[in-house]
């Protein structure tokens, strides 16, 4: 399965947003990388192409979806009618890897990708390796019974437990079978991006 698999810290850094999770370097170097990272901080203005491709390239990448995934997404937002900006943040988070990472189970998304793509996710009872199947209300996510997945899914718990839960999203600890209760709202979600900019972009 096609994925992102080049450096995390370096895209963080040009965007100055920590896309994948905690970043020590973002922190430590709040500007673009290279020799030339400071002064880039300090350019003229962008043009509104530049600020556009910016937002869809940040949108993209903090769900890890290559472009070809992402644009088949945003025609079916567009098919769905209604405000394709929301409805598009709307199908991410319904991706079963990020459905993964928001039950806690990871503490990023590339991490709850592992763990779909290593068969160790059950969507109603059945294994699946698809991080981008596309869950639904009432749908039943478990971590499958084997104890290699149980340790792994109980070490992501331990590194999240910190975390405030959403609420479109149930997790039995105890258990670790969990399930999607409803499509949540823009207002829950924190993208980090400015959505209408991604709809524009693609909408030229």
């Amino acid at each position: 399965m096609a994925r992102y698999t080049g450096p995390t810290d370096k895209i963080s850094r040009r965007f100055g947003v920590a896309l994948f999770g905690p970043s020590k370097a973002l922190e430590n170097r709040a500007f673009p990388p290279g020799q030339h990272g400071p002064k880039m901080a300090r350019r003229r203005k962008q043009s509104d192409y530049a600020l556009m491709l910016a937002e869809k390239q940040k949108l993209r990448m903090q769900y890890g979806v290559l472009e070809k995934p992402f644009r088949r997404l945003f025609a079916e937002a567009v098919r769905r009618g209604g405000v394709t900006g929301e409805i598009l943040i709307q199908l991410l988070e319904l991706r079963l890897d990020n459905v993964v990472y928001r039950m806690g189970l990871s503490n990023t998304r590339r991490g709850a990708r592992q763990l779909v793509n290593h068969g160790h996710i059950l969507i109603n009872g059945v294994r699946t390796d698809v991080s981008s199947y596309s869950c639904k209300p009432g749908d039943k996510v478990s971590v499958h019974s084997s104890a290699g997945s149980k340790q792994l899914a109980l070490r992501g718990l331990e590194k999240t437990q910190y975390v405030p839960a959403v609420d479109w999203v149930t997790l039995d600890k105890e258990t670790l079978v969990g399930s999607v209760t409803r499509v949540p709202e823009r207002s829950e979600v924190d993208p980090q991006v400015d959505e209408q900019m991604v709809v524009e972009f693609y909408s030229r």
